[in-house]
């Protein structure tokens, strides 16, 4: 009797309307994705009145508009429990070349900024990558604990895209020189890299 009782609280997800049909970590963790999300946004305006390149300033024109695009259809799947209307947009940037540089040159140590003056694009494509990764990061988390499949879906779909504005942030800063990339001795560096070895048996 107590077991049927028991059961009697138990639904499922076929048994819920769609825009109920979500799990309590799913929603903490979409909301405090969602809230991320917005804070990066808002960040952005403030960035653009700043920025002084006029490619930093196409860039952030051009993450604002995707960003704003990846609210609205989480918004949407959240509250409905169903597709969006516009499905997630793949990510493309603008930059002709992909090249890295490595090492690193002398330069002056770095000292926090102590008036508005001093934010420069330096500051500012540090401010984008930083709300880039945390988005980023709170959307695998978000996806990770979603119950409903397409709010799963949603957050899943803008990650890879996410990512790939950071990296869009990441070259930018490098070419500037304002993101230096240290390598490690070739030696070491190919002990990294015969570290592991293909594992043996079948694969299907």
């Amino acid at each position: 009797m107590h077991t049927q009782q028991q059961n009697q609280n138990l639904q499922g997800s076929s048994q819920i309307p769609d825009q109920f049909s979500h799990g309590g970590h799913e929603l903490l963790d979409a909301h405090e994705a969602i809230g991320g999300l917005v804070g990066g946004m808002e960040q952005y305006l403030l960035y653009e009145q700043h920025a002084q390149d006029p490619e930093l300033k196409t860039m952030i024109n051009k993450h604002k508009t995707y960003l704003t695009q990846v609210y609205n259809s989480i918004v949407q799947a959240i509250q409905t429990g169903k597709e969006p209307n516009v499905k997630t947009q793949t990510y493309h940037f603008s930059q002709d070349s992909n090249n890295t540089i490595y090492g690193m040159e002398p330069s002056q140590p770095k000292t926090p900024a102590q008036s508005v003056n001093e934010i420069n694009d330096e500051c500012i494509t540090g401010f984008m990558a930083g709300a880039l990764k945390s988005n980023a990061s709170a959307f695998t988390m978000t996806a990770l604990e979603s119950t409903n499949p397409v709010v799963r879906r949603v957050f899943a779909d803008c990650i890879p895209n996410i990512i790939e504005m950071a990296y869009e942030v990441f070259l930018y800063q490098n070419r500037n020189q304002y993101y230096q990339v240290p390598q490690l001795k070739q030696e070491d560096m190919q002990a990294y890299i015969n570290g592991f070895a293909p594992a043996q048996g079948q694969t299907h």
